[in-house]
């Protein structure tokens, strides 16, 4: 059950993220979900130590892991930009 959960929120933050980023149009909902989860696995093992919060991979869904996972997909979402364009827009 938590795999699911994880899966529909970093679907969320991925989208949210794709949209803040300008690159909604270019991605399908598999993309949006997979940098979801994979910026929020990296800004909770990278971020979350150094401000204290909880982790969204283990289960902790405080506003500010929420806040954190979605950073590290804003933060993803932009690095993939340079490397595919040359920019981040």
């Amino acid at each position: 059950m938590g795999l699911i959960i994880l899966i529909i929120v970093g679907g969320i933050l991925g989208w949210l993220a794709s949209i803040v980023m300008r690159t909604d149009a270019q991605q399908g909902i598999f993309l949006n979900v997979i940098v979801g989860i994979v910026g929020a696995v990296l800004a909770g093992f990278i971020l979350n130590p150094l401000i204290g919060g909880g982790n969204v991979m283990s289960g902790d869904f405080s506003a500010s892991s929420l806040l954190v996972s979605f950073l590290g997909a804003v933060v993803l979402l932009a690095i993939v930009n340079l490397v595919r364009r040359g920019s981040v827009r």
